[in-house]
């Protein structure tokens, strides 16, 4: 069971890394998982958030950093080290046909990448979608965007990404709810 999984995993990492390859795709993509390429918008909300909702925007900075810190320790402190998957850059069954960035050493499962946009995401679309149904789409596409990007430029497996998504889900989930209770409706 655990091999097919994997098995099926590598043949849908190969089919997106190598099978969706295009000059396009690998100029876009590998700015879309830079976290430099986003500090503009991190800069925008930050004072966006100040200047619109005062105290209640450093409320919400603190909610986007509670979640941000809460994935990435339990993504990449508790669950990388205990699963101990390699990076497909590092897999040496898949050297040298699969490579876009510098891989890194860490480990792959899950995605703390993943992990932490959604967080972000969801901690958002659940602070902001009753005055603003955008978020939602928006939210969501831009951290599908960030996490299909790290299975694109190879550091990253399918499933990696996914498991990401739902234990950075999560953490959106449960900071929305605390800042809820400590903060009312914007």
């Amino acid at each position: 069971m655990i091999e097919s999984l994997h098995n099926f995993d590598v043949e849908l990492f190969l089919k997106i890394n190598r099978g969706m390859s295009n000059g396009f795709l690998d100029w876009l993509l590998p700015l879309m998982r830079n976290r430099f390429f986003w500090s503009p918008l991190y800069l925008f909300m930050i004072i966006f958030f100040l200047r619109e909702y005062k105290k209640k925007g450093w409320y919400i900075i603190g909610g986007i950093l509670l979640t941000f810190a809460l994935g990435d320790m339990v993504s990449s402190r508790l669950i990388k080290p205990f699963v101990a998957r390699l990076r497909p850059c590092n897999d040496l069954s898949l050297q040298g046909i699969i490579h876009r960035v510098p891989c890194g050493s860490g480990y792959s499962f899950p995605s703390a990448h993943a992990t932490n946009h959604f967080g972000i995401a969801v901690f958002l679309i659940l602070v902001f979608y009753p005055k603003w149904k955008p978020i939602l789409p928006i939210g969501l596409t831009w951290a599908f965007i960030i996490s299909f990007a790290q299975i694109y430029v190879g550091v990253h497996y399918p499933i990696d990404t996914l498991a990401g998504a739902a234990l950075g889900t999560t953490m959106g989930i449960l900071v929305s709810i605390l800042y809820k209770k400590l903060q009312p409706e914007l």
